[in-house]
């Protein structure tokens, strides 16, 4: 048995189904019945928990071989990631009252990066889960190609409006399904301590790259237009944004290459689906809808 944290999303959801299609059970974590009930429906056990509830965490985590921990995203965090904070804390306490066989927790590609942007939630909470007693892997995963579902409508018109610049710049990206199945895979693996996975798609991708695969899915062209970095600031605020500078500063590591993966003693995995594969599906999501 083995426990998921955000199975309602894209990644928690993927190590779900690649633990089930390799005969493995499932405990799905949810906030309410309702959340549970198309996981039920695929014969997973249901735990009701929220994500800062000690006593209900335990208890989930209770009896399973591994637990598949991952913060709620928040791109909008503020000052010292204290939701962060509050649910990295759960989670120890939980691991160590039920003490589970090992745990994966979703870290992301820069999380040793020094410079302060929006991954370091992940910095902090990779050196809290270290003092763990479990066996803990941190899974670095690079950037996700499913962001460009947000650029589907604008593809649809011909310009999508792009951050990641130069337009030719080439970044670490993966597919959240060859996540879950890395993630499934580790939580049925065996080791000791502390484990770094790094983990990135076939080849590393631009924002051209991303131009020319809606191009081929959507059948005509499609151009990036860089937003302009003065404007990035405003732009945010009047989307709603208190707190725009951690993501801000994200973006210019990517753009910058300060954010990448660390390597050294880190094991480098590569996922095999394609960013053109993940956009023909997003396309084809979009014309469905």
């Amino acid at each position: 048995m083995y426990a998921i944290t955000g199975i309602t999303g894209q990644v928690g959801g993927a190590t779900a189904r690649a633990l089930l299609a390799a005969g493995q059970s499932v405990r799905a974590i949810v906030r309410s019945a309702e959340k549970g009930r198309a996981w039920a429906a695929l014969g997973c056990e249901v735990f009701i928990a929220e994500a800062s509830d000690v006593p209900a965490l335990a208890k989930a985590f209770t009896g399973v071989r591994g637990v598949f921990f991952m913060t709620p995203p928040n791109f909008d965090p503020e000052p010292g990631f204290p939701g962060v904070r509050q649910v990295v804390e759960a989670a120890m306490a939980a691991v160590e009252a039920a003490r589970p066989g090992r745990l994966v927790y979703l870290s992301t590609v820069g999380a040793q990066a020094t410079e302060p942007n929006l991954l370091s939630n992940a910095t902090m909470a990779e050196a809290s889960l270290r003092r763990l007693a479990i066996p803990t892997v941190f899974l670095r995963a690079a950037w996700f190609m499913e962001n460009a579902t947000w650029d589907v409508a604008a593809a649809k018109t011909g310009t999508v409006p792009s951050f990641l610049q130069p337009l030719d710049h080439p970044i670490p990206m993966v597919a959240t399904s060859d996540i879950g199945q890395t993630a499934a895979d580790l939580l049925r693996d065996s080791w000791t301590g502390n484990r770094i996975v790094e983990l990135e798609g076939p080849v590393r991708y631009s924002a051209n790259d991303i131009a020319v695969g809606f191009a081929d899915a959507l059948g005509h062209p499609v151009r990036m237009q860089p937003v302009p970095r003065e404007t990035w600031e405003p732009l945010f605020r009047s989307q709603g944004a208190q707190y725009p500078m951690p993501r801000i500063r994200m973006l210019d590591g990517f753009n910058e290459g300060w954010i990448d993966f660390e390597g050294g003693a880190a094991e480098h995995r590569t996922g095999p689906t394609s960013l053109d594969t993940v956009l023909r599906d997003l396309v084809a999501k979009a014309w469905e809808n």
